[in-house]
């Protein structure tokens, strides 16, 4: 995955080439309601095979622009004391295997953020909704281009500054059209990422 290698790389290089130099005063960031998040995340997708009927092993890189608000104050006192954030997501992937193919979606996404750790967050997400994408017909899981992509997963965030984090997670990916044609066995994976985040 060289080319993944080279995106994360860059991601992170100019992360930290955007920061302030030096850490803001000591203690936790402050995110308010109505703080704005700005986010790039990139991964590789590696296929689960759930049922002997699943043959195909697709996989191949996704990108993931996404932009989110903070909807609560911190709630709960302890460790799980935590934020709401609410915002959208593109997703693009790239399938490589079996063939050369592409998906794109739009997914309305949740996440919840546990603040007790100061600039080490650990978070939790979902998000689902449409997503195309020309593998129908070519594979025998799907029969259709319209689907629907539904993703869970945890994440951690480093804030190296109160505006800027680096970001490191799993997601795992469901993909079906969600029995409007048949077959449909729906493709799943898993989602290993990276990415930053900026605040404002």
């Amino acid at each position: 995955m060289p080319f993944l290698a080279r995106v994360l790389t860059t991601m992170a290089l100019w992360s930290l080439m955007t920061t302030t130099g030096a850490y803001a005063a000591d203690g936790s960031p402050t995110i308010t309601v109505g703080t704005q998040e700005v986010g790039l995340t990139a991964g590789y997708l590696l296929p689960h095979r759930l049922t002997k009927d699943h043959t195909t092993k697709q996989q191949g890189p996704a990108f993931m622009p996404s932009w989110m608000m903070t909807v609560t104050d911190p709630v709960g006192d302890r460790w799980y004391r935590g934020q709401v954030s609410l915002g959208a997501e593109m997703v693009y992937i790239q399938f490589r295997e079996p063939f050369l193919t592409h998906g794109l979606g739009f997914t309305p996404k949740i996440k919840y953020t546990f603040v007790a750790l100061d600039r080490i967050r650990p978070y939790a997400e979902f998000a689902g909704g449409p997503f195309w994408t020309d593998l129908a017909g070519k594979i025998p899981e799907e029969s259709s281009r319209f689907n629907f992509v539904l993703t869970a997963g945890f994440g951690v965030s480093y804030f190296l500054t109160d505006q800027t984090a680096l970001n490191v997670g799993y997601r795992f990916h469901h993909i079906s059209n969600g029995g409007t044609q048949y077959p449909n066995l729906g493709l799943n994976a898993s989602l290993p990422f990276g990415g930053f985040s900026f605040y404002f």
